[in-house]
């Protein structure tokens, strides 16, 4: 009988990346999925699920407007205890950094039942900083049973603080099976004006910002950014999807508000924003998976924060840390629209993140943790 696999999960960004492993556990002869969405986010989340076709086993629906991260952790530990203790699973996989990470991963040892830690190892070094990720993917670590590394940089950060190399598996990032998958669609976006704009081949950089640690002065700093930028270069479009968070429109929006060249739409459906990667030429981000998605297609990347848990892609020269200085943004823009040569060392398509094959391996190592299967290779970028 296939053992029960429990895949835990509560915002857009985790369900993006436990999707391609949910569909290789419902094809496993010896593993099955059992879902279930904390419901962490609730619009944006759901919209994922539908394009990928996951229909959760059970949605705990969490969600509270206005809802400070210790009153959501406490919902979510008392409506995911019950279920645990009602299905019994042979393990957990929970991804990533989130609240709902972190308090299921503390819920399931309480338990004795296996963590495994989908996206282990990313580490900024500085515990404040993106905050509550890094200390929330700290915290799941330290009671994880399998760590699913998506590079061999994060393996060796987990090495670092005394991991049982035999607990580490590289596997690549979900992300890019994800990407892959929906890249190879076609899709037209919703908004009328950015579809318009997509058939005329209008020069677009594409604008994203959200992160806790850059509300208030540096997110006014980064739409006085753009505004400067939209007023330098007219031919450009900028492509701003706000953020469901009404403090992030607040900030940003002022700014560019009146601004021909400026598009303020809502936040895009999954599949739409791949295409948004793909059709712009620059993108401005303090996402963490943007690092890791626009590389894939050749896109140079700004990260509007001082730190990053994902080096590898600023290794490779893809990815640049700028921060949030608006004379700083306006800079490094303005470089790669004005100097070819600039634009072409950071518009390689280097992509250190995965092969497309990490849900394969991850489904695998899991097997092989539950005394049912074998491991594959591990990933390998070079």
């Amino acid at each position: 009988m296939p053992k029960k696999i429990m895949v835990i999960y509560g915002t857009r960004p985790e369900a993006v990346k436990v999707a391609p492993l949910i569909k290789a556990l419902e094809v496993s002869d010896v593993l099955k999925p059992f879902v279930v969405s904390t419901g962490q986010h609730r619009e944006m989340m759901d919209q994922v699920n539908s394009w990928f076709g996951i229909t959760p086993d059970l949605d705990l629906k969490v969600f509270k407007s206005g809802a400070t991260l210790n009153q959501l952790a406490s919902r979510i530990l008392e409506k995911l205890d019950p279920v645990l203790e009602a299905e019994q699973p042979a393990a957990v996989v929970v991804q990533g950094d989130t609240t709902t990470v972190a308090v299921a991963a503390i819920a399931c040892f309480y338990r004795l039942i296996p963590v495994i830690h989908l996206e282990a190892g990313l580490r900024s070094g500085d515990i404040h900083s993106p905050f509550p990720e890094e200390a929330n993917r700290r915290i799941a670590g330290q009671v994880t049973s399998l760590h699913l590394a998506p590079t061999s940089a994060s393996r060796d950060n987990l090495l670092r603080e005394g991991i049982d190399p035999q607990k580490v598996v590289v596997s690549g990032n979900t992300v890019i099976d994800a990407l892959n998958w929906t890249a190879s669609h076609e899709v037209a976006f919703s908004d009328k004006r950015l579809r318009q704009e997509h058939e005329a081949g209008r020069k677009m950089i594409l604008l994203t910002t959200h992160r806790r640690e850059n509300w208030g002065e540096p997110m006014r700093r980064i739409g006085e950014a753009a505004a400067e930028i939209a007023r330098k270069y007219p031919e450009w479009l900028i492509v701003f999807p706000a953020h469901k968070n009404p403090l992030v429109l607040e900030n940003v929006g002022p700014a560019v508000e009146g601004l021909e060249n400026v598009v303020v739409c809502e936040p895009m459906e999954y599949q739409e924003f791949v295409h948004a990667q793909k059709w712009a030429s620059i993108v401005l981000t303090d996402s963490g998976g943007v690092q890791e998605e626009a590389p894939s297609f050749g896109k140079p990347v700004l990260v509007l924060r001082e730190n990053t848990e994902r080096p590898e892609a600023v290794h490779a020269g893809t990815v640049k840390l700028i921060g949030t200085e608006t004379a700083r943004i306006v800079e490094e823009v303005s470089l790669l629209i004005d100097d070819e040569s600039a634009y072409t060392a950071m518009s390689r398509a280097v992509n250190p993140y995965g092969d497309g094959r990490a849900s394969e391996r991850s489904v695998a190592a899991i097997a092989e943790l539950l005394g049912v299967g074998q491991r594959m290779a591990d990933f390998d970028a070079s």
